[in-house]
């Protein structure tokens, strides 16, 4: 027990990390890269989010919506969504993140206040596409750049803290929402959510602003100008695969030649990643087809959260389905704006507590997957459950599905732990990190690919207050997830025995391109360009694996 307890304060206080210049090294970058990520996540779930608030406050009445016009803009927005995941990360290998990622921040705002100036749900799915597209660059974009500065051990930390801003805005969207309604509706002539969306692009253009001047880009590109020269060599240096298995830069010997690997790397050319060879080291690659399944079945195990299903149940005011004369509860505005935010708010712990317990574990990050699918079954179960109670006990079933909801918010941990997986497997794999990009965009490709027709299918809006079909869908993808997850584990560990067994060489296929192999290792030796390696312990994670 006290063996525990010490490994467990060691890694919440990072004591394993004993170089003080490796300390204020990533202090610095924890500072720059989570501070602009997270708000910029946040601001990108408050603007989703807002949406569902804004279609309970009295978008719905103005605009004149009828059936499952709500899902159909949801729909909209996933289309570009999904049209902008791989061309997004895409991006990144030849514009500066730090331009790139505000860029696209300030597109969206302008989509968002222009929201404000509809008059149609028409032209609000028209608006809705092109903030997909925009929108699109910054979930897998900053999981990119997290698994460009980061080691395996702090990843998924900082892989749970990221996805929890998001979460906080969905959360605080819904207060938000509560105050401006109440506070400003009406003022200037405008009902309270149009101001809602007024105000969540404005605020937007700030963070933008920062992110454009102090955005660290990557470890081998970076100008920053906080970085000292020293400190931008030991971000590449820290990462480099070997650098766990022999020695720490800080007590090492002089580096002359990786010093001079450091410098060549700036006068390398890059070559293009669009060949067809990378696309068929790609797309036959099992990393590719193994996580992109993973979470188009993970991501739909979020749909009771990510369709506002509790603001939806709680609109349509249920009742008995027995009754012939329904006598409804009703909510409030601020109710309805209100109560749905302890979704989030489990959502934020959850993901929390599962990041630090997968980094602490050793990247276990496939538990996860076992604990969504007893989640999404028994959640289900008891909306079902609640259904049958309404007729003679309305206050339980009501109770029943409160819980339910909440505690589906739990399933939000996926994100994170499983981009952080898919992270540590291309990493511990050798990928380069264009191979590691696409993947992760793929990953987010398909699950709204997916997406967009399933919440249609099995959560429209006029399925509400019961969502029959969705709750036996959700079973069924709970189910697959489980065995998903136990296969895709399986042969993860396989292939990490089989690469230390030959020697951790680079997967056939994926080096190809315009320069020499042997080029290209040397000018990906002393660059982020080499995938991240993991700092201390990876023949401990590996083996408890």
């Amino acid at each position: 027990m006290t063996r525990s307890t010490s490994r467990l304060r060691d890694y919440l206080l990072s004591a394993w990390r004993t170089d003080p210049a490796e300390r204020k090294l990533v202090r610095k970058i924890d500072f720059f890269i989570l501070t602009f990520c997270c708000l910029s996540y946040f601001l990108n779930y408050l603007d989703r989010s807002n949406l569902a608030n804004a279609y309970v406050s009295g978008m719905k009445e103005d605009l004149d919506f009828h059936g499952d016009q709500l899902n159909q803009i949801n729909t909209c927005f996933t289309v570009g969504y999904v049209v902008g995941q791989i061309p997004s990360n895409l991006s990144l290998h030849y514009v500066k993140p730090r331009h790139f990622f505000p860029a696209m921040m300030v597109v969206w705002a302008a989509l968002t206040m222009v929201t404000a100036s509809t008059h149609s749900p028409q032209a609000i799915m028209a608006i809705r596409f092109f903030q997909g597209v925009a929108e699109a660059s910054t979930f897998v974009g900053t999981h990119y750049i997290l698994g460009s500065w980061y080691t395996e051990r702090e990843l998924g930390k900082r892989s749970g803290i990221f996805t929890a801003s998001g979460l906080a805005g969905t959360m605080i969207g819904g207060f938000i929402q509560s105050g401006i309604y109440t506070s400003m509706d009406g003022r200037h002539g405008l009902r309270g959510w149009r101001w809602l969306f007024i105000v969540d692009g404005v605020i937007t253009l700030p963070v933008a602003i920062y992110g454009f001047f102090l955005f660290p880009d990557t470890p081998a590109t970076t100008t920053a100008p906080y970085l000292s020269p020293s400190e931008r060599e030991l971000a590449v240096l820290r990462l480099k695969p070997h650098s766990h298995q022999h020695h720490h830069p800080s007590t090492s010997t002089p580096r002359e030649s990786e010093s001079e690997d450091t410098t060549s790397i700036e006068s390398t050319p890059k070559p293009s990643p669009l060949t067809w060879t990378f696309a068929k080291a790609v797309l036959t690659s099992w990393e590719w087809w193994g996580f992109i399944v993973l979470w188009i079945i993970a991501g739909e195990t979020e749909s009771f959260s990510s369709n506002s299903l509790l603001a939806l149940y709680m609109k349509t005011a249920p009742s008995s389905p027995s009754t012939t004369t329904r006598t409804r509860t009703q909510y409030t505005v601020p109710q309805l704006n209100n109560y749905p935010t302890g979704v989030p708010a489990v959502g934020i712990i959850s993901t929390l507590f599962w990041a630090a317990l997968t980094d602490f574990l050793g990247g276990k990050r496939w538990m996860v997957g076992y604990f969504i699918g007893v989640t999404g079954v028994a959640t289900s179960g008891m909306v079902l459950a609640a259904r049958g109670l309404m007729d003679h006990h309305p206050g339980r079933a009501t109770a029943m599905v409160f819980g339910a909801y909440y505690w589906a918010g739990s399933v939000y941990a996926c994100q994170a732990t499983f981009f952080a997986w898919a992270n540590d497997v291309c990493t511990r794999r050798k990928r380069e990190p264009v191979f590691r990009s696409v993947v992760l965009a793929g990953m987010n490709l398909g699950s709204n690919a997916v997406n967009a027709w399933w919440s249609v299918v099995f959560y429209g809006a006029s399925m509400a207050p019961w969502f029959e079909k969705g709750m036996y869908a959700m079973i069924a993808t709970s189910v697959a997830l489980v065995m998903w997850t136990a296969g895709l584990s399986y042969v993860s560990s396989r292939e990490e025995r089989r690469n230390r067994r030959d020697g951790g060489r680079r997967p056939p296929g994926e080096g190809a391109g315009k320069v020499s192999h042997s080029n290209r290792e040397r000018a990906l030796g002393a660059s982020d360009e080499r995938p991240p390696g993991i700092d201390t312990w990876p023949q401990k994670a590996s083996e408890s694996r």
